[in-house]
């Protein structure tokens, strides 16, 4: 079976690559020709744990191809995935500028009945506008062609995108006929054989499902924040009760963790996307505003306590930050919460040095000399009067602290992920602050 993937950003070149893996023959399809010329020379544009090693072994095998031209392999391939970035409009609502331009190119090219599959994250009711666009583009050209659509919405989680697609929780699928599903059971059947859950259903439902997943989740992060804002005023302290809530099974302990606010490529995107649906809809979705309202002002809570300590005197104070990407084990930047505090901290007038394990040349490229980098946590927090950390990478965990209280001018760490314990800094001679206690 021989697929294509519009799109090698992060979802079309995790998807194509690991359908490779399965044994499907895949092209992947993208109009940046810097970016696909590197793709043939083995060099991977983003960082994601295992990525790599599966594309260089693909290519390898002949399963795994890169090309600018769609055109010349829609006559090879049975089905066409559109993974394009749909990045927010001003207004909050979802681009679908590209997505609209790859039905554009099936519509123009096709010869022959192709499936055509959106895996990039759109709101409901896009299936019908690519059908649209698909259709007009065929009366063009005088043809008439089958084709079906199809909506399979990703769930990858960055920093395990790879495990994710191999072994995932479930796989959503919405489908109009009985061919589209069994081709797409035919793509998945390597899935079925594992017995991995691959839920079949209209395609207005699987775009929907998308959407409220993230917005459920984002839901969870945003009520621990409030939560663990609350528990600060009255003397409560947040890491107990998310384990006294966590414990009940119909709440579970996932995404129950208080944090300086969520970013990243899908959250924040998606939130934003599924309000402005509801308004146009007429049906606004009042919670999802407050989960949005909650997770910006969140972003700005270590800047508060920052200012607390110092009284609101910040000015040429030199501030060390430990992690720049927005989770864990990616070097992705967007909507990071480590933007908006690097931002507020040069309003205030401090100097900023910065370490992140992964995303430096991201930083580097986003914010330039604005901020300077260092070489490792150590260098990061010479002279600094206060340490922030923003990112729980796993190399934080276990500092010599020691060494690093010798190197601080003020020994003030705040820690924006709740990582350390604070009676053991507070005997070591830190000044410790964190979220929620």
């Amino acid at each position: 079976m021989k697929i294509a993937i519009a799109g090698t950003g992060y979802v079309g070149l995790v998807t194509g690559t690991c359908f490779a893996e399965m044994g499907t023959e895949v092209y992947c399809v993208d109009i940046d020709a810097k970016k696909i010329e590197n793709l043939q020379n083995s060099i991977i544009p983003i960082y994601e744990p295992g990525l790599e090693e599966l594309v260089l072994k693909n290519q390898k095998n002949g399963r795994l191809h890169f090309t600018t031209d769609l055109t010349k392999v829609l006559d090879d391939v049975n089905v066409l995935f559109s993974a394009v970035g749909t990045p927010p409009d001003e207004d909050g609502s979802a681009d679908l500028k590209y997505v609209l331009d790859v039905a554009r190119t099936v519509g123009r090219n096709m010869k022959k009945y192709i499936l055509v599959v959106t895996k990039s994250t759109v709101p409901v009711g896009t299936a019908k506008k690519i059908k649209q666009v698909i259709l007009e583009e065929q009366q063009k050209r005088g043809v008439e062609i089958d084709f079906d659509i199809a909506s399979n919405p990703e769930f990858l989680k960055e920093g395990a995108a790879v495990k994710d697609f191999m072994n995932p929780d479930r796989v959503v699928v919405g489908v109009e006929t009985e061919r589209a599903q069994n081709l797409m059971i035919k793509l998945y059947r390597p899935f079925l054989l594992n017995n991995f859950p691959v839920i079949f259903m209209d395609v207005p439902s699987a775009e929907m499902t998308k959407y409220a997943a993230n917005a459920m989740l984002a839901t969870r992060i945003s009520f621990m924040n409030d939560i663990a804002n609350l528990c600060e005023a009255v003397g409560a302290d947040i890491n107990k009760v998310r384990k006294g809530i966590g414990s009940d099974s119909r709440i579970g302990r996932s995404f129950l963790y208080a944090g300086c606010g969520y970013g990243g490529s899908c959250f924040p995107k998606d939130v934003k996307a599924l309000i402005k649906t509801s308004k146009n809809c007429g049906r606004p979705m009042r919670i999802l505003q407050a989960v949005e309202e909650v997770n910006e002002e969140q972003k700005k809570v270590l800047i508060r306590k920052l200012s607390d300590y110092f009284h609101g005197d910040l000015k040429n104070r030199l501030i060390a930050l430990w992690g720049l990407a927005f989770k864990p084990e990616t070097d992705d930047m967007r909507e990071a919460p480590s933007l908006v505090i690097i931002d507020e901290l040069l309003k205030a007038g401090c100097r900023i040095v910065a370490y992140d394990p992964v995303a430096m040349n991201e930083a580097k490229r986003r914010m330039g000399n604005r901020i300077k980098y260092a070489e490792d946590i150590y260098k990061a927090v010479e002279d600094a009067d206060a340490l922030l950390l923003v990112t729980e990478w796993k190399e934080f965990r276990l500092p010599a602290w020691a060494n690093i209280k010798a190197k601080m001018h003020t020994p003030l760490i705040i820690d924006g992920r709740n990582l350390y314990d604070a009676h053991e800094l507070k005997d070591l001679g830190f000044i410790y602050k964190s979220i929620g206690k």
